[in-house]
């Protein structure tokens, strides 16, 4: 199934509606203290294949994936979706769109 990345608008809409979605932010421990998007679980990419198993449950819920620009989340993706993940967005242009 292919899906739909998701813009930093459409993300902070449904952020300020309520809503709750399942952010995987894959950037470096570091990077995320730095800043992050609230709520967002933060499984660094190098990590991900040894986390997976943590995220079994999402497989048929919408899972968005960000990083910094969006080349590392865009990896994530592809990885995600080749274990069966079959929602996973990617955040187009990673934090710095979103803070932008």
């Amino acid at each position: 199934m292919i899906t739909t990345d998701i813009t930093a608008e459409e993300l902070k809409t449904r952020l300020n509606n309520g809503e709750t979605p399942i952010i995987i932010d894959v950037r470096e421990d570091w990077e995320y203290q730095e800043s992050n998007i609230a709520g967002a679980q933060n499984i660094p990419l190098g990590t991900l294949p040894q986390r997976i198993e943590d995220l079994e449950d999402l497989k048929e819920q919408e899972v968005i994936v960000h990083c910094k620009s969006g080349a590392r989340s865009t990896s994530a993706k592809a990885f995600l979706q080749q274990q069966g993940f079959t929602n996973v967005r990617n955040l187009l242009g990673g934090i710095q769109g979103y803070q932008a």
